[in-house]
């Protein structure tokens, strides 16, 4: 008996660090615009991309800028879960979220005009100390037990149009981004509200995503475990 529970316990541990290790693989901070706030909606905003094969439940979880620190982290809001292969951009509002449907609307015109694409989703955040920066900054994204699940740096951000979004397609974590969108590449365009003097470039709710790979990850490591717990028993029981 005290073998058995024991081989539970190691299949179910195995499980539980295969599910921590597979949520921070398969997300990411795939980009950043720190310069939002200048344009038309008023709002710096960053997106995340489940790359993974299973939906990855956010509830509870907080983000927070270069202080790296879930002590003054605050809240995501407005999406609870981010589904494979797709992209959430979450906007900086007020904390109380008394702002983020009018926030909302004029994002979604700002960028895509009368055409949302169909199953676009926004997310928001808000609070003291989380506004980013256009010199140096970085966005550090935790679960509701504090854990750090994505992160990324970035330094200066455009100060003059043509404004680009930092694009994190190469899906870095935990790295300082330095590629900037270009209209027509990894899915970024124009925005609807861009003029010949005040261009705004990135690809907000799209973001190239790899073969999901999370799932074997898992399979692997409890087979491992299964596989330990019989040559356990077996050299308990020879």
């Amino acid at each position: 008996m005290n073998s058995i529970r024991f081989s539970r316990s190691l299949l179910s541990a195995s499980l539980l660090m295969a599910g921590a290790a597979s949520a921070r693989a398969q997300l990411f901070v795939t980009e950043v615009a720190a310069w939002g706030s200048g344009a038309s909606y008023a709002a710096d905003w960053f997106e995340l991309t489940n790359t993974g094969s299973s939906p990855i439940d956010i509830t509870g979880w907080k983000m927070d800028d270069n202080s790296e620190s879930p002590v003054g982290a605050v809240a995501l809001r407005g999406a609870t879960s981010i589904a494979p292969g797709q992209s959430v951009v979450f906007l900086e509002g007020v904390a109380n979220g008394s702002t983020d449907t009018a926030l909302g609307t004029a994002f979604k015109s700002a960028w895509f005009g009368g055409s949302v694409p169909s199953g676009f989703t926004l997310g928001f955040y808000g609070g003291s100390g989380v506004g980013l920066s256009s010199t140096f900054d970085a966005v550090n994204i935790y679960s509701g037990a504090n854990v750090i699940q994505a992160q990324v740096r970035f330094a200066t951000s455009s100060a003059v149009s043509p404004f680009l979004t930092f694009d994190n397609s190469a899906r870095l974590d935990g790295s300082t981004l330095s590629t900037l969108s270009s209209d027509g590449s990894n899915g970024a365009f124009a925005s609807a509200d861009s003029t010949p003097t005040t261009l705004y470039v990135g690809s907000p709710g799209f973001a190239p995503v790899p073969e999901p790979e999370s799932y074997a990850l898992v399979t692997g490591v409890a087979v491992s475990a299964f596989c330990a717990s019989r040559r356990w028993r077996r050299a308990r029981t020879a």
